[in-house]
């Protein structure tokens, strides 16, 4: 790197990163690490003694699917509905590939198959001259699926949003029920270290960026359900909304039990708790400015999901800080809240990628091609 003796240098390169990583040299720590060397130190000291800071968490999503490709059976047999334990799918994508959605039953059906466990499969089809098979039963453990991949519509997403409710009673929302009128609250996102505020707009993520995902070794493979990245912005680059988002595709038989749950939730179907990490190259000072940033920096909106209507009222926002001291305030009002996903997976899943990256286990790959600036949410009229 060419930079003045005691000077942070401009720019890093992918290649350059990767030498420092085969060399053993690479410095990689979390971003809670990173952000406390930051106080300790300065930015400029803390962006010289930090090559990639790795960002981490475990939320909830329903939105996923698994698909799982099938060797032949004798006869052969065109799939076009089936059922694995509990979870039921439709064909038509080959004669023996599934979509297994997940809020159908999927997440239920993958920690099975995580266990170590056959379920039950039943599939029927339409006979026709090369697959003249119209029933099939059977048991499916993972072993017996020769391929299959969890898909994420949404697997990461830029911030999210605290969810209260102005009804009576319990309201259901995407994170699990909230107390109304205003007597407790949700936010899905972890603030500060998470992937989506340590890289405002998904920079370092592109198609063909690496995820540590459950375990295993994910690729992005482009923008997510609901990708918004022209929402309003903080003076920092981090979005004052969910954002960004991409989708990410894993190996189904790479994903470790540890770190995927199965989750269900009345009125709102099933879904998982999933770990993941990312690295964040530090490539220069603004990108190592913007992982510096604190829970107190940082902020939600607050929206009303008493209001079951395309766009939720919103209350104002608050800052990350808030949410983590367990309770918020709106007004006069102060109303508890509670993370709708688990710090603690997220902490370990970190200190995973951490290890792999240093050992030279886990790839480094800046983006060829960054996430489009297109929006995903387009209102239905």
């Amino acid at each position: 790197m060419s930079a003045a003796r005691g000077s942070a240098p401009e720019r890093r390169s992918e290649p350059e990163l990767l030498a420092l990583q085969q060399r053993g040299d690479l410095q990689v720590c979390t971003a809670a690490q990173f952000r406390d060397r930051v106080a300790e130190l300065g930015l400029e000291q803390a962006f010289r003694q930090t090559h990639v800071v790795v960002a981490s968490e475990a939320g909830f999503t329903a939105q996923a699917s698994l698909v799982l490709h099938l060797g032949p059976s004798d006869p052969p047999i065109r799939i076009e509905r089936c059922r694995l334990g509990p979870a039921e799918a439709v064909g038509g994508h080959g004669n023996t590939d599934l979509v297994l959605p997940i809020q159908s039953g999927g997440a239920a059906a993958l920690e099975a198959l995580l266990q170590g466990q056959q379920l039950p499969f039943s599939a029927s089809g339409q006979a026709s001259p090369q697959q003249p098979r119209q029933e099939l039963e059977t048991q499916l453990s993972l072993d017996q699926i020769g391929a299959g991949q969890l898909l994420l519509h949404r697997a990461i997403a830029e911030n999210g949003v605290v969810a209260v409710s102005s009804r009576d009673g319990l309201t259901p929302t995407p994170w699990g029920p909230v107390l109304g009128p205003m007597g407790s609250a949700l936010f899905s996102c972890a603030g500060a270290g998470s992937i989506g505020m340590t890289m405002p707009g998904l920079q370092a993520l592109g198609p063909g960026s690496p995820v540590l995902v459950a375990g295993a070794v994910g690729w992005v493979s482009g923008a997510g359900a609901g990708h918004q990245p022209q929402v309003r912005r903080q003076a920092s680059g981090h979005a004052l909304s969910p954002g960004a988002s991409c989708a990410v595709s894993v190996d189904l038989h790479g994903l470790e039990r540890r770190w995927i749950r199965a989750c269900e939730q009345r009125q709102e179907g099933s879904g998982l708790l999933v770990a993941m990490a990312a690295p964040v190259p530090l490539v220069d000072l603004a990108a190592a400015r913007q992982a510096a940033c604190g829970n107190e920096q940082l902020h939600a909106p607050v929206l009303d999901y008493g209001v079951p209507r395309r766009v939720r009222p919103s209350l104002g926002s608050v800052s990350y800080a808030q949410l983590l001291s367990g309770k918020l305030s709106l007004g006069e009002q102060r109303i508890r809240c509670a993370p709708a996903h688990s710090p603690r997976l997220a902490e370990e899943i970190g200190a995973e990628l951490c290890e792999r990256l240093r050992a030279g286990l886990f790839p480094i790959h800046l983006p060829l091609v960054g996430l489009p600036q297109r929006p995903a949410l387009l209102p239905l009229e």
